[in-house]
């Protein structure tokens, strides 16, 4: 039986909020590395 009291149940969840924030902060870096790419490759295809 699991801890049903608030402070519990308060505390999983931002447990739970930092482990998705987490996440979406290495997803946005993949993002913002393959823009960057894309825009590299964009600026040498103009030279």
């Amino acid at each position: 039986m699991g801890d049903k009291s608030p402070k519990s149940t308060q505390k999983k969840a931002s447990q739970k909020q930092a482990k998705t924030d987490g996440s979406n902060q290495k997803k946005q870096q993949l993002i913002t590395a393959q823009q960057a790419t894309k825009a590299k490759l964009a600026a040498n295809k103009k030279k």
